[in-house]
């Protein structure tokens, strides 16, 4: 379940426990499918904990963070000048749904629970936008809960997912076969499933020839 980040008055830097918690799972699976060099971009950095964890240990990567939130970019530039890592870059301000990102191509796109807090055509942004910006081979990741066949995982998800559309019905978790089917629309192909803890999963796209 999404938490609503920590911040002290003396420090920009927002924290959310449930990042903390699950930094090094993400982790583990993003140093096995990310290239070993490029520029990977983060969609909805947040609070920009996972940037500044990625960027530290995958040092041949540049991280862009970004979020279309002004308080998240405070946060994740707080986190950056607190780690003083070279491969980390400032944070941009990018809204999935606008056509111009500001950046060009890359060799990833990383985004971690955003499309269940969003409504959906914010996912079919997402996927056109990380289409037009990865080269063949190209990675997407994605990291939340999800429905399998039409049915939740498990009561804490079915739970989470009544409370995201009471929030807003735009809202929910979404099934992972309709965002397969918008991934495969923009040209890439399901190349895993890493069921994670917490009942959620890493979901990994690779971008074909062709498109």
């Amino acid at each position: 379940m999404t938490q609503v980040p920590s911040q002290s008055s003396a420090d920009a830097r927002r924290r959310a426990s449930a990042a903390e918690r699950n930094r090094d799972a993400i982790l583990a699976v993003l140093a096995r499918v990310l290239p070993q060099s490029g520029v990977v971009l983060e969609i909805a950095s947040g609070t920009g904990q996972h940037a500044v964890h990625c960027a530290a240990a995958l040092a041949g990567i540049v991280w862009q963070p970004s979020d279309a939130d002004p308080a998240a970019r405070n946060s994740i530039a707080a986190w950056r000048a607190h780690a003083g890592l070279a491969n980390l870059s400032a944070p941009l301000s990018i809204d999935v749904t606008q056509g111009d990102w500001g950046i060009g191509e890359v060799a990833a796109v990383v985004c971690i629970n955003m499309i269940h807090i969003a409504p959906w055509q914010a996912a079919e942004a997402l996927v056109r936008g990380a289409g037009a910006r990865l080269a063949p081979g190209g990675v997407l990741y994605l990291y939340g809960p999800y429905r399998r066949n039409g049915a939740h995982t498990a009561p804490s998800n079915e739970a989470f997912d009544a409370q995201l559309r009471a929030t807003d019905p735009r809202w929910g978790v979404r099934d992972m076969e309709a965002v397969e089917a918008l991934a495969r629309g923009a040209g890439f192909a399901l190349a895993d499933v890493v069921a994670m803890p917490a009942n959620n999963f890493s979901v990994i796209f690779v971008k074909g020839e062709g498109r």
